[in-house]
């Protein structure tokens, strides 16, 4: 449960640098004489705090209701032998909640007491670095608790989700192993999948009408932000029918080595588990590939009203602002890192007969690890192609519904159809980013996969 407990301590941290360093400006702000009483600066960062609080919190939520599942997946055989005993299902259940409530609590302490003593420090360098003076603002305040406390208690709630497995085991299954579902079992899950169908449905209706209404009017985005949060929820909830075919056709650039094919059939045979792997970093690449596209697409529309340079004070603030916006929503890419880590030493720790039953068959150490490094290429480079995909079209579909009233030359009239701009330097560092966390990713896992013996891996 350590990495359950580091992402409610990042979120929670982030919950609080964020309201520390907005509270921070608002009084700065306050102090001049000249825009002190703009109650629009103060909404506007209060909207932005608790919007990039939501996604970091709703990233950390996905990424824990994932874990939760994948230990439950490892534990069906122990769960089936208490059923068989006596215990009921909801028990279990209840008991993989408190674990949750207790990881949650843990995180969230430790995040709100490393994010105010992060918050000091920040706001005492700023204050000297800056030079401002006259500025009087409390680090240690009430408001602090409440990211905290929303961690803590979607932490709960994402472990009562991920454990909903456990009421599905049935005594029977503690003569067997640990198995995750199968490709065609959730073919047939059709509640889920029509769930999954029409969330996504309403989400992408949502965008297209945030598109028509951002033609005549910038609150068009607003619709086109639920319509996102609609589509991809469904997406989230769909993984498993929408990942299989991407990694599939990943799988055909590893070569046909043994090796290779062995990490891409593990893969696609148990697509739960890879899903809960990819999804996380799918979230991560969305997210900061929308903000780049929509910063960089908004900079070029307002460059092409300028009449094709824009001032030299707007660039420099419009690049100020993408970049204090792309360092925020990295925090929701380390999130998802971690998730990927976290559920890819799971996996190997769970599968410590199979990889004991190939080391017994005469696959050689180095073999294996080549396998699972594959099997963390193959999600990584899936994840972060779906991703850069999605990222380029929420981030045109929000570009689209703010600026699509915004008269553009030559003839200087609306409604306008903005062209995406894509930043190639930032989706660069996507990709280079990416692969590092394949290798680290992938670090832990190979030893623990090698480290067993395979008559020892075999009697578990």
């Amino acid at each position: 449960m350590g990495a359950s407990i580091l992402v409610a301590a990042i979120s929670s941290a982030f919950g609080a640098l964020l309201l520390s360093a907005t509270g921070f400006i608002a009084a700065v702000l306050r102090a001049d004489p000249f825009i002190g009483e703009s109650g629009m600066l103060a909404a506007v960062l209060a909207i932005m705090s608790f919007l990039l609080i939501g996604v970091a919190v709703y990233v950390a939520s996905i990424v824990t209701a994932n874990t939760f599942a994948t230990v439950i997946a490892g534990r069906t055989r122990r769960i089936a032998l208490l059923r068989l005993i006596g215990a009921s299902a909801r028990s279990q259940r209840a008991e993989v909640a408190r674990q949750g409530l207790v990881v949650g609590v843990i995180g969230a302490v430790l995040g709100l007491v490393g994010g105010t003593v992060a918050s000091w420090a920040g706001i005492a360098l700023a204050t000297v670095a800056l030079g401002i003076e006259g500025v009087e603002y409390a680090v240690v305040q009430p408001v602090l608790v409440l990211p905290a406390t929303v961690v803590a208690l979607t932490t709960w709630a994402a472990a009562w989700a991920g454990s909903r497995r456990v009421l599905t085991v049935t005594p029977l299954q503690a003569l067997g192993g640990s198995v995750e579902a199968s490709h065609d079992a959730f073919t047939r899950r059709g509640a889920r999948n029509g769930a999954a169908l029409t969330l996504f449905a309403i989400g992408g209706a949502l965008l297209a009408g945030g598109i028509a209404i951002g033609l005549v009017s910038p609150l068009g985005v607003v619709v086109a932000f639920f319509g996102g949060i609609f589509s991809f929820t469904g997406l989230a909830l769909g993984a498993t029918l929408v990942m299989p075919p991407v990694l599939r056709l990943v799988g055909r650039i590893f070569g046909s080595s043994a090796t290779a094919r062995l990490a891409a059939e593990n893969a696609l045979r148990y697509p739960e588990r890879s899903s809960r792997m990819a999804i996380g970093v799918v979230m991560g690449v969305t997210l900061v590939t929308m903000f780049a596209v929509a910063l960089e697409t908004v900079k070029a529309v307002l460059t092409t009203s300028a009449g094709g340079e824009a001032p030299a004070e707007l660039s420099t603030l419009l690049d100020t602002f993408a970049g204090i916006m792309m360092g925020l929503v990295a925090v929701s890419a380390v999130i998802a890192a971690v998730g990927l880590v976290n559920l890819l030493t799971i996996g190997v720790v769970q599968r410590r007969r199979e990889l004991g039953l190939l080391r017994a068959l005469g696959v050689s150490t180095g073999q294996v690890r080549r396998m699972v490094l594959f099997e963390a290429a193959h999600i990584t480079i899936a994840a972060t192609a779906t991703g850069l995909v999605l990222g380029i079209a929420y981030g045109w579909a929000g570009a689209q519904s703010l600026l699509g009233a915004v008269p553009m030359p030559p003839s200087f009239s609306a409604p306008t159809l903005v062209a995406p701009a894509v930043p190639w330097i930032p989706v660069v560092v996507i990709v280079i980013a990416t692969a590092v966390l394949t290798l680290v990713a992938a670090v832990v896992p190979t030893r623990l996969a090698t480290r067993v013996a395979p008559v020892e891996a075999l009697a578990d």
